[in-house]
């Protein structure tokens, strides 16, 4: 009977740490697919629910549906650039208060002023982080 009783509340407890880590949402608007693995995989490691889509008109519509507790968003993109996509999140009321980490290749200041513009959080340039300091950045988010 003490037996059951361990077990029981171990099984409780490994259920609410689960809950508790899958409880944060992360969606990752990124069409380049190897990428977008990486970090998933180590996202999932650490214990987030990850969404992911390949192009920006998808990721709209997946941040309505899911409502994610974060975004990391690529500018360049199939169908909805990035800019385009951080301009739908904040039109709409579901949306417009998740926090975007843009992601991307794109350097340029005029890039970093647009999206912070647009309701960016922060601005990452891929080839600047690794995937490691990507995720530390997006804890500092959530």
């Amino acid at each position: 009977m003490v037996f059951l009783l361990i077990i029981k509340k171990v099984l409780i407890f490994g259920f609410l740490f689960l809950k508790f880590n899958m409880s944060k949402k992360i969606l990752f608007i990124e069409d380049e697919f190897s990428l977008q693995r990486t970090i998933g995989e180590l996202l999932r490691k650490e214990g987030y629910e990850v969404f992911s889509s390949l192009d920006g008109k998808s990721g709209v519509e997946i941040a309505k549906k899911e409502k994610p507790d974060l975004i990391l968003l690529d500018l360049i993109l199939p169908h909805l650039n990035g800019f385009e996509v951080l301009e739908e999140l904040k039109k709409e009321e579901s949306t417009k208060e998740i926090p975007v980490i843009v992601l991307t290749n794109l350097e340029g200041i005029q890039d970093v002023q647009r999206a912070i513009e647009l309701g960016a959080k922060f601005y990452l340039v891929k080839s600047n982080y690794s995937p490691q300091e990507i995720i530390e950045k997006i804890k500092e988010f959530l």
